[in-house]
């Protein structure tokens, strides 16, 4: 994160979804070193999440975890209220939280649909709403921002590319890039920026076994132009371009870090 001081977001408040761990840990971070004060979403992993404000106090930054499962509308309402109490408001929302219940199609429960689709696509849907509704209330602040608010979706290479035994999982994340460019294009005229990030790719615990041996990372490498697998950290870097000013003109656009898989390297050689 050296590119970026802790003045490109002083002053600005974010709430990140789901980062106790993994990318959204990262993102948080990378926010909360650029000069935000973060709120850590989590749903049940407290001590993880206490852990991860720790890490971004001990740096100098301020953050404090909040419990809420961002299905539940009264759940996400009361997160919210909690933010604006400790903050006074809130300036960057980033739609992290997501979840994987795999199956083949003729397998999968309704239950198991409904649940990837209440926290990756309805989740996102209740986190934006409720923030979009505090920047109109709150109104803009130009010494902070440009924008009334921003609002970054994470999404997957998913979005585009169909996944075979994991059709609730696609197809929320399908959900999320007509959901990002709807929202922009309603969103846009008030100042509000959103977007989206789509990583391919990236080295977390859920797919610990797709890197984890030399075997299965060269498998993986496969899929990769760039020829390296995804860190946490290069997602929080686009985050936070994408939350500051510098990307003030960057509506309704998914931005895919992902190494180039999105290119489908499967045709290099004419298919």
């Amino acid at each position: 994160m050296s590119a970026f001081t802790k003045e490109l977001l002083k002053g600005q408040s974010a709430l990140v979804t789901g980062s106790s761990s993994g990318i959204g840990k990262a993102v948080a971070k990378a926010l909360a070193a650029a000069g935000a004060q973060v709120a850590i979403n989590y749903i049940g992993n407290e001590k993880e999440a206490a852990k991860v404000v720790e890490e971004i106090q001990r740096e100098g930054g301020s953050s404090f975890p909040v419990r809420a499962d961002i299905s539940k509308e009264e759940e996400v309402q009361n997160m919210f209220q909690q933010i604006i109490q400790r903050f006074g408001t809130l300036d960057i929302l980033v739609n992290n939280a997501g979840l994987q219940q795999d199956a083949f199609l003729v397998d999968m429960t309704l239950e198991q649909w409904n649940k990837v689709i209440g926290v990756n696509l309805t989740g996102q849907f209740l986190c934006s709403r409720e923030a979009v509704r505090e920047f109109l209330r709150r109104g803009l602040v130009p010494e902070r921002s440009s924008a009334l608010g921003k609002i970054i979706c994470i999404s997957s290479v998913h979005d585009i590319i169909p996944w075979s035994k994991h059709i609730n999982y696609a197809a929320s994340k399908g959900g999320v890039l007509l959901l990002m460019k709807s929202m922009s294009q309603e969103l846009a005229p008030k100042k509000i920026r959103v977007n989206a990030v789509s990583p391919g790719a990236i080295k977390t615990g859920i797919n610990r076994e797709a890197w984890d041996t030399k075997e299965a990372e060269t498998k993986l490498l496969e899929l990769i132009p760039y020829k390296r697998v995804g860190e946490v950290e290069d997602i929080g870097k686009a985050v936070v371009w994408l939350a500051s000013d510098e990307s003030d003109y960057v509506n309704g656009v998914t931005m895919y870090v992902d190494g180039g898989m999105t290119c489908y390297p499967g045709f290099a050689d004419n298919g």
